[in-house]
């Protein structure tokens, strides 16, 4: 009995002293993994993953043409009173100023807040208007105006919100950022597309009803932008050189994942276009988009955050927490001595409006009344907004040139499609041309204007099938524009008011859209209209030859002032514009409202822990 006993005791004790250790290693996994979920999520490469889907649901303003028509016929519009209506979706979209100085004085997560309440709120008035459910049986103009304006003007907050703060997290690679970044805004119209079909049935007839497109553009990229609210912030701390050089790997990794994610929305195209598809085939192919949105770009995270913890645990604690190292280089120069106030009276306007060298930080009054900005806005007037009127007119194009109802969906991914590569090409291949071989940016964008001039010349000759083409080579181009655009803003000017500036810049689009799209292409759409006695609609090659005439006239001279600003600023880009990031330590801002400064001195605002 007592030896029983003992061998008894002898077991239990021996058990419970095998179960000890295996409790503290099982104890220590759960917390080391804890742990790292808790750097993946509070990490840069998380906040710039969550950057990515936000954007890839922030182009709904890309797809207009696809339901323009059923808010044409619905309402009963002709075609300058659409794009009157296509032009404030332009300028909601592109006019966010008030975006840029709201994020200067607050966090990424209120001006992603403010953009998801305008993106709900503008795009659910205009479907229940549409559907007419909104009291009026046929609102008026203006309040249809107002709708997609605030619905659209929500792009500009999800752009200053998650845009700018990944250009502010990573500096030394914008150009592959904005490449990137504005890639997934570009792809958003396809995915958009397929989301649709899978979620509101096949369509494509003639008599399909797009008006549940606009249901879907108002609530997905709302809960999106939600779900990311308190990723998006800013994180700029000391990085090691290893992890510099690994950030251009991962780049790549997402770049892999969205060129694969655009090959396979361009084969599903093709194949939905010559197949008729089922609901339940549309519902797998939506699937399939989703998951190599969703999975590959986590993986992504998932490494790099892993090398990032095995490599440089200090590291990640200052990446975690958006909380300054103490470790910065500061001018110890004392500044000069205040002169009288009565001569700073006298000064004060003069000296407020003289710029700094290029690339260090301009005031805003400073960037505005530059002949840098000058030339800048003016050649972002006239290249852009020819292509973005093209984009907008596609579906009225088709139908004056005779192609099915059906191709205009096509015509609006392949833009898509074309628009996301041109992005990534620009990004990529800029900031490769820029650090080898000194390439100003500005010469890039003059190259890419003049490659739109066959495009604008596809659509007024009306050549027979030539709109496939010309729907790639303007989509490309559009692309192609914007990141070049907004790197070359954030380094002629710094990145202080970069919120502000970038936002300055895209109202550029709305002018453009005004002027090109409702005064031009419009009026003489409706002429011609007129002319052949058919009502509002307008068939044959004569109802956009004159208008993409003037708008490929106006295209060779935007051409020619980017050529005039390559010129101005070859001597600046013959330089190292990244010097100052790469000779000290790079330092953080408090919700955007102070960003880096140029030059020996670094000021510094510390942003409180989260």
């Amino acid at each position: 009995m007592c030896a029983i006993g003992t061998k008894h005791g002898t077991a239990v004790t021996a058990t419970a002293t095998e179960y000890t250790p295996r409790a503290a290693r099982k104890a220590m996994a759960t917390a080391t993994a804890f742990a790292f979920a808790v750097q993946v999520l509070r990490g840069r490469w998380f906040m710039a993953y969550g950057s990515f889907l936000i954007m890839s649901a922030a182009g709904a303003t890309y797809i207009f043409a696809i339901y323009s028509k059923d808010i044409k016929s619905t309402l009963g519009y002709t075609q300058e009173q659409l794009n009157t209506v296509g032009f404030f979706k332009d300028v909601g979209a592109n006019v966010g100023i008030h975006a840029g100085l709201i994020a200067e004085l607050s966090p990424p997560w209120l001006v992603l807040a403010i953009g998801a309440a305008m993106n709900l709120g503008g795009y659910l008035m205009l479907y229940l208007s549409v559907t007419g459910r909104a009291g009026h049986r046929t609102p008026p103009l203006w309040l249809v105006c107002l709708y997609i304006a605030v619905g659209a003007n929500s792009q500009a907050f999800a752009n200053t919100g998650a845009l700018v703060t990944c250009v502010k997290n990573f500096p030394e690679s914008r150009g592959v950022m904005l490449g990137l970044l504005k890639g997934f805004v570009g792809l958003s119209g396809a995915i958009f597309t397929q989301l649709y079909l899978a979620f509101y049935g096949p369509g494509g007839g003639a008599s399909s009803d797009t008006r549940p497109l606009i249901l879907l553009v108002g609530w997905l990229p709302a809960a999106v932008s939600v779900s990311f609210l308190a990723t998006i912030r800013i994180i700029r701390a000391p990085r090691s050189p290893v992890a510099v050089r690994r950030e251009y790997r991962a780049f790549c990794a997402f770049l892999y994942v969205s060129l694969a994610l655009a090959a396979y929305l361009l084969v599903a195209i093709v194949l939905q276009k010559r197949f008729q598809f089922t609901r339940a085939e549309y519902g797998v192919s939506a699937a399939v988009v989703l998951s190599m949105l969703l999975l590959p770009g986590f993986a992504t995270v998932l490494r790099e955050e892993a090398a990032l913890s095995k490599n440089t645990p200090d590291e990640v604690q200052a990446e975690s927490s958006p909380e300054l190292s103490p470790e910065v280089t500061v001018d110890a120069k004392q500044p000069p001595a205040p002169p009288p106030a009565t001569s700073m009276a006298g000064q004060r306007l003069p000296l407020s409006l003289r710029p700094p060298p290029r690339g260090e930080d301009y005031t805003i009054l400073q960037a505005l009344v530059s002949v840098d900005m000058l030339l800048l806005f003016t050649a972002t007037v006239f290249g852009v907004g020819g292509t973005l009127t093209a984009i907008d007119n596609m579906g009225q194009i088709g139908e004056s040139l005779g192609y099915p109802r059906r191709s205009v969906a096509t015509f609006v991914s392949l833009i898509s499609i074309w628009n996301y590569l041109g992005r990534v090409a620009a990004g990529f291949s800029s900031e490769a041309l820029l650090s080898r071989h000194r390439l100003p940016r500005p010469l890039i964008l003059a190259g890419v204007f003049l490659l739109t001039v066959p495009g604008h010349l596809l659509i007024a000759f009306g050549v027979p099938g030539s709109l496939y083409v010309a729907s790639v080579v303007i989509g490309f181009c559009f692309g192609a524009a914007q990141p070049l655009i907004l790197a070359s803003v954030s380094e002629l000017f710094g990145l202080r008011y970069y919120s502000t500036m970038y936002n300055f810049c895209g109202t550029a689009s709305p002018l453009a859209s005004y002027v090109l799209n409702v005064r031009v292409a419009g009026r003489m759409y409706d002429r011609e209209a007129a002319r052949q006695g058919k009502g509002v609609t307008c068939i044959g090659v004569r109802c956009y030859r004159e208008s993409f005439l003037v708008i490929t006239a106006v295209t060779v001279a935007a051409a020619v002032v980017t050529l005039a600003l390559a010129w101005r600023t070859r001597e600046f880009y013959a330089g190292d514009i990244y010097a100052k990031f790469k000779a000290g330590t790079t330092c953080g801002s408090s919700g955007g409202a102070n960003a880096i400064a140029g030059g020996d001195k670094v000021e510094l605002e510390v942003e409180p822990k989260e």
